[in-house]
């Protein structure tokens, strides 16, 4: 691969991603096309089943369901532009595609900490207030929390992507990552910008405290009040309604921390990439996994879902294969004539 180096100002980036021989870059397109469409289908799956199945219009699911829309826009900011890279020889990416795939990318990363803590509070007044948790998150509450995730996902970072997309950048177009990120970013600026810097070093890690602390606290009232139930099938029963969010918490906010909790020098280019990939393409694919094995409601209504699907699709297939044997009994009909 060719690399341009310029002094003069930048007007697109080289995005290294992941380098290697030809044969590497092909296999790694392979192995990330199947994660993708594996994430697509499982939390597409979930999704759908959620709006299919009235069964499951409650809060804990109408905010799985979002969550894991959220997914799918999550990955999609990112992966799509992978897989080009891996079969191009340049790797560039314009100035505008940087920025937007830096402000979505960081927005749904955002919402998601904002739905995590959200789904957190669902769960604490579900075990710990149960008589009451009908009256407290009644279906409008629920609608407010999942507007103001969204609303507040996308404005946290709005402002300095907009300032930092104004500076003036000189040098190298070079950026050892596979997505435009703020840390690489400001150091092709002109001039350093300490102030922005600085901004972003906190806009990171404040929320990630913030929320991280909520649902920490959240589980340990959780915990508190699962201990106190008497049988063992209650608690049990209790660990699974909120033993699988407990489980993506730690998979996304691990990794997260790992990556935007200590300054951005310590970490070397390589275990960046792998803690990014982490929390931006495993996660999602694992969630599926995570909420469908854990709810019973959810496999049984995937398990429902999938079985009507398979019933359309059957159909279906039995209606062009009456077409087609028709229009070709037509068609000879037609010849002989």
């Amino acid at each position: 691969m060719k690399i341009p180096n310029t002094t003069s100002n930048i007007t697109g980036f080289i995005l290294l991603g992941f380098p290697g021989s030809r044969e590497g870059q092909i296999l790694l397109f392979v192995l990330f096309s199947g994660a993708y469409l594996l994430t697509l289908t499982g939390n597409d799956s979930i999704t759908c089943v959620v709006y299919w199945d009235q069964r499951l219009h409650t809060p804990m699911y109408i905010l799985l369901a979002n969550f894991s829309f959220l997914e799918i826009c999550y990955v999609t900011s990112t992966i799509p532009n992978m897989l080009a890279n891996f079969l191009s020889d340049n790797k560039v990416i314009s100035f505008s595609g940087c920025f937007l795939q830096f402000y979505f990318f960081f927005s749904l990363g955002a919402t998601e900490s904002f739905f995590l803590a959200i789904m957190a509070f669902d769960c604490y007044l579900a075990i710990c207030w149960p008589l009451h948790y009908p009256t407290l998150m009644t279906r409008r509450l629920c609608s407010n929390l999942v507007v103001s995730c969204w609303v507040l996902g996308f404005l946290w970072f709005l402002i300095p992507i907009i300032i930092i997309s104004q500076m003036s950048f000189c040098g190298s177009r070079i950026i050892d990552h596979f997505l435009c990120d703020p840390s690489p970013l400001l150091a092709l600026t002109c001039k350093k910008a300490p102030v922005i810097e600085l901004v972003f070093s906190t806009l990171c890690p404040v929320p990630l405290i913030i929320l991280c602390s909520f649902i920490m606290g959240s589980y340990a009232l959780i915990l508190k009040a699962v201990f106190k139930v008497p049988s063992a099938a209650g608690r049990r029963k209790a660990f699974s309604t909120c033993g699988s969010h407990l489980a993506v918490v730690l998979l996304f906010y691990g990794s997260v921390v790992i990556m935007y909790g200590s300054p951005a020098s310590e970490h070397e280019a390589g275990m960046q990439k792998i803690v990014t990939l982490f929390y931006s393409v495993v996660t999602p694919l694992l969630n599926p996994v995570i909420y469908s094995l854990r709810k019973k409601d959810m496999k049984m209504a995937l398990q429902k879902f999938l079985r009507l699907l398979k019933v359309l699709i059957k159909n279906v297939l039995e209606q062009l294969e009456s077409k087609i044997v028709f229009n070709l009994f037509t068609n000879i009909y037609k010849n002989r004539i």
